[in-house]
């Protein structure tokens, strides 16, 4: 019942989608196509080194018409190149989309986190926005369902490429720096975009979203404390906790397991180690097929690939390969610090829908990507650790897709609560015990 009612909640949305967008009418100052990899606009190219900024800072300002499925809409967006940080902590620009709300009002906002989920820099939200069609950016346009919510309700809604310019796919603490700071920049006097530095902020991000999501509100105390005294709630759903965990836990699923060579891929790019001298033949062949791929150009393609079949016989294990234990550990969201804020999270644990029969020993089942156990973990964690303002919401029965759409209703309104000022609801206590969150451990080759 419940997942028929949230299917019902998201036709209306696409429904209402044209309707929506015609009635705002905010002033259009210049009009800038993007329509190609060489967009000028992505480079920052001033006289100053990037470093001398500080992180937020605005480089570059366009305002364009948001596009939907390429084509123009009467809604005005404004694109900020901003300074951030990448995985590695060095200086980084990035892009970030701000749309106004409806009402005019820069009182509140809410930063939502795509979960384009690419290699390939020009499936980001920010050029699908701008006009771009590619294969992945079909994902940015299909989220408008859960923007337009948003906007009726009065909110700023602000968009940030999280995976950076590389597309530095699964690099957590990346996803959660370049978030806090288009936050930082949106919310600037520079960016022009009616809102400040007393603009509250809620995050929200569902699967590669809730990475940008959690790492932002796990980061934000110390990495943008600025921000963090701003922000009101995190919600999220669908979430990647521990990924060396989900590896083995779509290792030789129909339709996840490519999942594993974007991980590869990802994780190599984010933190400059090279990983080829690991692959066998076939997993060269598969590297070379993703390595400007999306998740729509994974999903499905490799049924029942496994570690072992990317991977040459010596490393058959991945533990073996200490430079992507080093890594992997970096972006083990049950190292890094607890949020201070409260957060909503929902998890699926249907996988076998979507053709996920894995039940690892300690890690157990999911919603056939994201593994419920690590996500019931850091809940408990944060519960543990200070935060008494975290609710979990398990469905059994629902895979990673429809959970999404079970997720967004509830999570609207419990950002709604979070901005009225209501006290948040907290399961803690009632949360089921989840796996272990230690970082992995490398182990020897013969």
């Amino acid at each position: 019942m419940r997942q028929a009612a949230a299917a019902v909640v998201g036709a209306m949305v696409l429904a209402a989608l044209p309707a929506a967008t015609a009635s705002a009418q905010p002033s259009v100052t210049s009009s800038v196509a993007s329509d190609s990899a060489s967009d000028s606009f992505y480079t920052y190219d001033g006289e100053k080194p990037l470093a001398s900024f500080a992180p937020g800072a605005v480089l570059k300002k366009r305002t364009l018409p948001y596009h939907i499925m390429g084509l123009k809409t009467p809604v005005t967006a404004i694109q900020l190149l901003y300074r951030t940080t990448d995985a590695q902590d060095r200086p980084a620009a990035g892009v970030t989309t701000v749309v106004r709300s409806l009402s005019g009002d820069g009182a509140k906002a809410v930063s939502y986190q795509s979960f384009y989920d690419s290699l390939n820099p020009e499936d980001g939200p920010s050029r699908a926005i701008a006009g771009d069609l590619s294969l992945g950016g079909l994902i940015p346009n299909v989220e408008n369902v859960f923007l337009v919510p948003l906007l009726t309700k009065g909110y700023n809604v602000i968009i940030p490429d999280t995976e950076g310019q590389n597309a530095d796919f699964a690099a957590g603490p990346e996803y959660g720096a370049t978030t806090l700071d288009s936050i930082r920049a949106a919310t600037s006097a520079a960016a022009g975009t009616g809102m400040n530095g007393e603009t509250r902020v809620g995050l929200m991000g569902y699967s590669g979203g809730a990475i940008a999501t959690n790492w932002a509100a796990a980061r934000a105390p110390r990495y943008a404390p600025d921000v963090n005294r701003r922000l009101v709630g995190f919600t999220e759903g669908g979430l990647l906790v521990a990924p060396a965990h989900n590896l083995k836990y779509v290792d030789g699923s129909l339709a996840w397991s490519g999942v594993i060579p974007m991980a590869i891929i990802g994780i190599a790019r984010s933190y400059d180690i090279d990983l080829k001298p690991y692959m066998s033949d076939y997993g060269m062949e598969v590297y070379r097929e993703l390595e400007k791929g999306s998740i729509i150009d994974a999903l499905g393609r490799y049924p029942g690939l496994t570690w072992k079949k990317l991977a040459k016989p010596e490393y058959a294990d991945p533990n073996s390969v200490p430079e992507f234990i080093e890594a992997i550990n970096k972006i083990n969201l049950g190292s890094a610090d607890t949020p201070t804020i409260p957060g909503y999270i929902a998890q699926g644990n249907g996988g076998v829908l979507e053709g996920t029969y894995g039940n690892p020993p300690g890690i157990g089942t999911g919603d056939g990507v994201m593994v419920a156990g690590d996500v019931r973990a850091l809940a408990r964690q944060y519960c543990a650790t200070g935060n008494a303002s975290i609710k979990y919401r398990q469905y059994e029965l629902l895979s990673h897709v429809p959970t999404a759409l079970a997720w967004a209703p509830g999570a609207l309104t419990w950002l709604d609560d979070r901005f009225e000022g209501e006290k948040a609801p907290s399961d803690c206590g009632r949360i089921p015990v989840g796996n272990s969150l230690d970082p992995e451990r490398p182990t020897l080759t013969p």
